[in-house]
């Protein structure tokens, strides 16, 4: 039976009827309303139309971009802002107006995002009886995220993920509305990032230098899929620590270790006293700031071991001289505040890790803070807020460990608000985000780990809170969205005992 309540993740407000109307493939079409300011060859709709057709009609096969014109059913879109050929940012409206109606349905949204979050509700309320014709419901809709920041991070230096799974997992990302692919791109065991500037970073520090890199081309096809999405790419260059394979390709930049007065071969983080180091990451992250261009950037910071700084005679000599003492914390403090310093210059907001807060003072109030660590993470959500600071909560939403289907409810029963602070502290928590690390994960399990799962964080960092309390409520809701997700293609895991009416084909 049909019910409004399939839309996932659930609109924050909405009235529907059993009043029905039916679809044909054959007589339905999109079209921009007259006082729209997008109009046709606005290349965020125009694909959208082509690409949501095929998901609302899966069973037909005829042409998919003829469009009929006077015919009984037709989508009209109306956006305020012509903002197709940008890019999504931290501040891009996804609010959108839904109404379904005989023989049309109006979407109205104040920009190109908005508009396509909307298509993406009104292709999950169409559907087929048992005979296989279309329908869709007399239905209202007015719409937004609870949460502007909806992120889901993927590792790619752990185990190497093609670049049709970061493409397929971006599709799934916007049938559950996700606005935010953080791309962990680099780390300890491989620098997969193929520079322009640095080319021996990936010739000598990838698990390959030809098969396992992004190209400058590869990186272009993921920020354009994520583009026409409403997805933002946030790159993140993790350091000073885990940083290893950063090293194989740029000498002197890895601290030297040493045992005793005499180096052990072995080479620790960054290493933060050199002035080549700064040099470096500022032209590192010129690059990267033009090749990627949203305004974030994530400069992690987090869990640095400490022990190769302290055997090093020129790291501590550098700390007598700048009054640091034997305090380790204020040396990567040092290095923290001139890589912001750095990126800052080129007008980028940083994003670090919670270490970075923890340790020592955020002096920049334009950086954000992820809450990653276990325990009382409301706790540090609510020291960073009183420090005014923005948070992105990360630490509940961990998936890479395996884990049953069913336990999607320990990641739906997530409250980011719930902690004592005022209004203004509370608008300081930006969002959330999926962590999907590598240890474990590659292309062949990537996406049933994901997902629904992660659909369950998605209603969680979209819809209103009162609305979605009741797990009990969401699980037959999350079983139809499960199903829809598999008709799509993506192998999402069963939830528990049953079938769905079209079951995966892929192999």
């Amino acid at each position: 039976m049909y019910s409004l309540e399939g839309v996932w993740p659930l609109p924050q407000t909405f009235t529907s009827s059993t009043e029905r109307y039916p679809l044909n493939p054959r007589a339905f079409y999109f079209g921009y309303g007259r006082q729209s300011a997008a109009q046709q060859g606005c290349s965020v709709l125009d694909v959208a139309f082509t690409r949501y057709f095929p998901l609302i009609f899966p069973d037909y096969t005829g042409n998919v971009l003829r469009f009929f014109e006077d015919k009984p059913f037709h989508v009209e879109i109306n956006v305020d802002h012509d903002d197709c050929e940008s890019y999504p940012n931290e501040d891009s409206s996804e609010k959108y107006n839904l109404s379904v109606s005989a023989g049309q349905a109006s979407l109205n949204a104040e920009t190109v995002w908005g508009a396509v979050r909307g298509l993406e509700t009104f292709s999950q309320l169409v559907y087929q009886d048992d005979f296989g014709s279309y329908f869709v419901n007399k239905t209202e809709i007015a719409d937004f995220p609870r949460f502007q920041f909806r992120g889901i991070l993927l590792d790619t230096s752990r185990h190497y993920l093609p670049v049709k799974a970061i493409l397929k997992t971006l599709d799934a990302m916007a049938y559950s509305k996700f606005n935010v692919f953080h791309w962990h791109i680099v780390d300890d065991p491989s620098f997969p990032y193929q520079s322009r500037t640095f080319p021996d970073l990936s010739s000598k520090g990838a698990f390959h230098p030809m098969t396992h890199i992004y190209t400058q081309s590869d990186v272009r096809r993921v920020i354009s899929h994520a583009r026409l999405r409403g997805i933002r790419v946030l790159p993140e260059f993790d350091s000073p620590g885990h940083t290893q394979s950063w090293g194989k390709g740029q000498s002197d930049l890895l601290t030297p270790c040493y045992s005793g007065s005499t180096p052990s071969g072995t080479f620790g983080p960054v290493n933060p006293v050199l002035p080549s180091t700064y040099q470096f990451m500022a032209r590192l992250f010129k690059e990267v700031s033009s090749v990627f261009p949203d305004s974030y950037i994530h400069l992690g910071g987090d869990e640095v071991d400490f022990t190769c700084w302290k055997s090093n005679p020129d790291v501590r000599a550098f700390m007598q001289k700048m009054g640091f003492g034997v305090d380790f914390t204020k040396l990567e403090a040092f290095y923290m505040e001139n890589i912001v310093n750095i990126t800052s210059v080129l007008n980028k907001t940083a994003i670090v890790w919670q270490d970075v807060f923890d340790y020592h003072e955020v002096r920049s109030s334009r950086s954000v803070v992820e809450v990653w660590r276990d325990g009382c993470y409301l706790c540090e959500v609510r020291r960073v807020t009183k420090a005014g600071l923005r948070v992105i909560l990360a630490s509940p939403w961990y998936l890479d460990q395996p884990g049953p289907a069913h336990n999607w409810a320990r990641f739906y029963t997530v409250w980011p608000l719930a902690f004592k602070g005022t209004e203004e502290q509370k608008k300081l928590v930006i969002g959330g985000e999926v962590c999907m690390w590598g240890e474990y994960v590659d292309a062949t399990n990537l996406t049933p780990r994901l997902w629904p799962r992660a659909s369950a964080a998605a209603e969680r960092l979209w819809s209103d809170e009162k609305q979605t309390s009741s797990v009990d409520k969401a699980f037959p809701r999350l079983q139809d969205f499960r199903c829809k997700l598999v008709r799509r293609g993506i192998r999402a895991e069963p939830l528990y005992v049953g079938h769905c009416k079209h079951e995966y084909q892929g192999v």
